[in-house]
């Protein structure tokens, strides 16, 4: 409700003792008082956390862990049995890494707060990878050693290991996070064999070729450096988000690292910060801002990237090189996934936790349905025309369907950015 029809709208409540219908800007608009209205955001708000947020963030955390053992597993194999190593070793490696990857694409609607406040997102998704920082790390003995080290008498235990932290510390974000190592486990959209594992990598099919070669040991002592590090970061935004996060996290986080996890000058979780809008302490002055952030700041800019920059770059030829995802060939599912990010925020939770009676989706339905039927059909015709598009995204980002997903996103951007002001304003 505009703030100067406030008149008006009291005569209207004449007519009814729970609510009232004000004159919006398109006349369609019945709107409540402003007690019910911030009632109702608050529950979306703590649906949002619950059944949004912390579990994406909490599956995140769980799956990037088991990408860090089943690499080490791997690089044990490879240093002391070879032989033992099978394809069936790697196709599990890279399933995991899948899953962990679909977990991250699916927070990419909330990198407000700590993945932004601390750095996280470039450190762990910068693409594209550089391929020669890769090819030179790897032949560098000092940094091997280093990255396949352990504290003291406890060498080979993934329990003790510090690799981790000199990768998070020494290497730069071009060779860091999902990029690194999807080039190690991947090639052509398959997971590499056993057999490439156990020889020599002369990066063939790459501007490289006939100019370095890696053995699969260093390969997988690098890998398994980086998915410490990346599982370290991904534990700190489930961390900062949630005070109840599992004591290790938070002990590996705090203790190990010495990372920050809450809110600078606050003290508070970014969880608990972002409930508390309206109240004294938190950053939010009001639950409308904070809901503004969840549209704005997140769902709009996440389908601005997606749109402009991750399909964009590539389709206009600003930059052919700026695919992400190029070699397991899964740029289409990360899009589809930041989407999803989107759909999650936006209707009530994970579709396993959904409740869609506490979703913006619900809230604007109510008072305000048209720009609600323009948000969720935008939702919907992004999904379809990302998944209409020809696969791989690396062979065919100059289709007539990439254009068309393009200006998909671009719709999702300024409907969600509407949806947010309106919010903010009514």
């Amino acid at each position: 409700m505009q703030k100067s029809k406030f008149s008006a709208a009291l005569c209207c409540a004449l007519f009814s003792l729970a609510a009232f219908t004000a004159c919006s800007d398109d006349d369609t608009t019945t709107v409540g008082t402003d007690e019910v209205q911030e009632t109702e955001l608050k529950a979306i708000t703590q649906q949002y956390i619950d059944a949004t947020l912390h579990p994406t963030y909490a599956q995140l955390a769980d799956s990037t862990a088991q990408l860090f053992d089943a690499l080490h597993a791997i690089k044990l194999k490879l240093q002391n049995a070879p032989q033992t190593l099978t394809d069936a070793d790697v196709a599990e490696a890279c399933d995991i890494f899948i899953q962990a990857r679909a977990n991250y694409e699916t927070s990419e609607a909330f990198l407000f707060g700590a993945a932004t406040d601390f750095g996280i997102d470039p450190h762990i998704d910068t693409w594209p990878l550089d391929l020669q920082g890769l090819a030179v790390a790897l032949n560098n003995t000092t940094q091997i050693r280093e990255m396949d080290s352990y504290a003291d008498g406890h060498a080979g235990d993934p329990a003790y290991y510090t690799g981790d932290a000199y990768a998070g510390n020494k290497l730069g974000p071009e060779l860091l996070g999902f990029h690194g190592i999807e080039f190690i486990i991947f090639r052509n959209g398959a997971p590499r064999t056993a057999a490439d594992l156990r020889g020599t990598d002369r990066y063939e099919g790459t501007a490289l070729e006939g100019k370095y070669s890696v053995t699969g040991v260093n390969e997988l002592i690098f890998a398994t450096a980086v998915a410490g590090d990346l599982r370290n970061k991904c534990w700190q935004m489930e961390v900062s988000w949630n005070e109840n996060a599992p004591a290790d996290h938070r002990t590996k986080v705090e203790e190990d690292m010495e990372w920050p996890c809450s809110v600078a000058g606050t003290g508070l979780s970014y969880g608990q910060n972002f409930l508390l809008a309206g109240q004294p302490g938190s950053t939010y002055a009001s639950v409308r801002k904070a809901v503004e952030a969840i549209l704005e700041a997140g769902c709009a800019s996440i389908a601005d990237e997606v749109g402009n920059t991750k399909m964009g770059k590539p389709f206009t030829g600003e930059d052919k090189n700026y695919i992400e995802s190029p070699f397991s060939e899964r740029s289409l599912f990360d899009f589809y996934d930041n989407i999803m990010s989107i759909e999650n925020s936006y209707m009530g939770g994970r579709p396993e936790l959904r409740n869609e009676s506490l979703s913006l989706h619900a809230y604007l339905q109510k008072y305000n349905a048209d720009l609600d039927t323009r948000v969720t059909e935008a939702i919907r015709t992004a999904k379809a025309r990302i998944q209409a598009c020809p696969k791989p995204f690396v062979l065919y980002y100059n289709a007539s369907q990439v254009e068309q997903a393009i200006a998909a996103c671009n719709e999702l951007d300024a409907a969600l950015s509407e949806a947010a002001q309106w919010i903010l304003r009514n």
